[in-house]
């Protein structure tokens, strides 16, 4: 159980229970969130280490209703701004990057909700709910179609069976609920279910065996004869707006707080460090002038990555407003363009910095900073892992074709079996 109810039940009087109309600063926020953020942090390298899924620091979280942090005021959230929560969670990722990234599903959930939804889920989510996400499937279903069905079946309120098999599915291992991809026979575009975690015929499983990012609960999830009702499944019509843009928000704002993770312990190693090579200048790390130059260059780039997806955030601030509402921007194909394009703006060289900084800081230390004990290792298998998701090299081109030619911008919502020319259907 946690040890500071007492800040907590503090704070949700002053802060969640007052003035719904008066906006939270930036460091009200921080207030109440960063010392749960330091207790994460105490223990980031030994569950690295140990393999320790962080169940009760997701419940840490959970208990000062983090998942509200977009939720309006008024409807009982923090009505925080986007650039806000990239602000914490660059926070939380610099204590525990595997941490901040499970909460990439649910903020991207809140962020697809039309008005008429938010009516059902805000409350849910303002009473400290959260969303995971199974979405992608090995099935070898092809790109744009999902082999997980859903399945209508004779029942008075028209409930529906939901099969398949997913995987990757970060995040629902911690959550209260899972939105499920899926396929309606005989529709072309996908559905989404909304299913509890705890729901008969669901198994989730911890077999995520990528070298980073290992303890977000990223897996396979099994979905045998789970029953549906009618209310809980969602008809898309494939446009994602606004969504995409929040899930890769997430992600970057995830990767800034690996750099900030890594250059802080660099600093941190070099203060500390007396031991020295006889090709360098005679003087101890902390001294050395060469060794300083290079903690100011990594340090810049922790500083850029984080400054560029701030920015990143504040543009889709602009054009999305609050999330819940309508758009400012009315226009589905606007919207898109004006969400995508910052954070494709982000992910073509926020990458690059993150992997910069996790790998420069070795060259500030020697040969001792590679031990297992200090896992500095971690820092850029998870940068590395979380830059995965959403291939950088695709986002180039697809900004330069906006950009030259007006093509409307998208963002990713389909993995799949790519077919070839003249092949046929399976």
């Amino acid at each position: 159980m946690s040890t500071d109810t007492g800040i907590k039940e503090q704070f949700d009087t002053a802060a969640l229970h007052g003035d719904p109309q008066r906006s939270l600063s930036t460091r009200e926020l921080f207030d109440v969130f960063q010392p749960v953020f330091d207790r994460i942090a105490a223990g980031a390298v030994e569950r690295e280490q140990q393999r320790i899924l962080p169940f009760e620091q997701f419940k840490w979280l959970k208990e000062r209703h983090f998942g509200a942090l977009t939720v309006p005021r008024s409807r009982g959230g923090y009505g925080a701004s986007l650039e806000q929560v990239a602000e914490l969670l660059i926070a939380l990722a610099a204590a525990d990057s595997n941490v901040a990234h499970v909460y990439r599903s649910h903020l991207g959930f809140i962020a697809s909700l039309s008005s008429e939804e938010s009516d059902v889920w805000f409350p849910r989510i303002a009473a400290g709910e959260t969303v995971g996400n199974a979405a992608t499937e090995r099935s070898g279903a092809a790109l744009g179609t999902a082999a997980t069905t859903l399945t209508q079946i004779q029942t008075a309120d028209g409930d529906w069976e939901l099969n398949g098999t997913k995987y990757y599915s970060t995040g629902s291992i911690f959550s209260d609920w899972i939105q499920v991809t899926a396929q309606i026979p005989g529709q072309e575009a996908r559905s989404h279910a909304l299913v509890k975690s705890s729901w008969d015929g669901i198994e989730l499983v911890d077999d995520w065996d990528g070298f980073g990012q290992q303890l977000t609960g990223t897996g396979t999830t099994h979905f045998r004869g789970v029953k549906v009702p009618a209310a809980n499944v969602r008809n898309r019509d494939g446009r994602a707006t606004q969504e995409t843009a929040v899930f890769q928000l997430v992600l970057l704002a995830v990767e800034a707080g690996i750099a900030k993770a890594a250059i802080d312990e660099g600093v941190h190693l070099v203060r500390s460090r007396t031991r020295g090579f006889n090709t360098g200048t005679g003087s101890v790390a902390r001294e050395d002038p060469q060794v300083l130059q290079r903690v100011g260059e990594l340090s810049a780039k922790a500083a850029a990555a984080r400054a560029i997806v701030l920015q990143a955030a504040r543009e889709l601030d602009a054009a999305i407003g609050v999330l819940g509402g309508d758009p400012l921007l009315n226009n589905p194909q606007e919207l898109t363009n004006a969400c995508e394009l910052p954070v494709a703006h982000a992910q073509v060289v926020v990458p690059d910095l993150v992997r910069d900084v996790t790998d420069g800081i070795f060259d500030l230390l020697g040969a001792s900073a590679v031990g297992k004990s200090k896992s500095l290792d971690r820092f850029w298998r998870n940068a590395r892992t979380v830059a995965t998701h959403n291939p950088t090299i695709y986002k180039a081109r697809i900004v330069g074709d906006y950009r030259v030619n007006c093509t409307p911008m998208f963002g990713l919502n389909a993995i799949g079996e790519v077919k070839q020319a003249g092949e046929k259907p399976q």
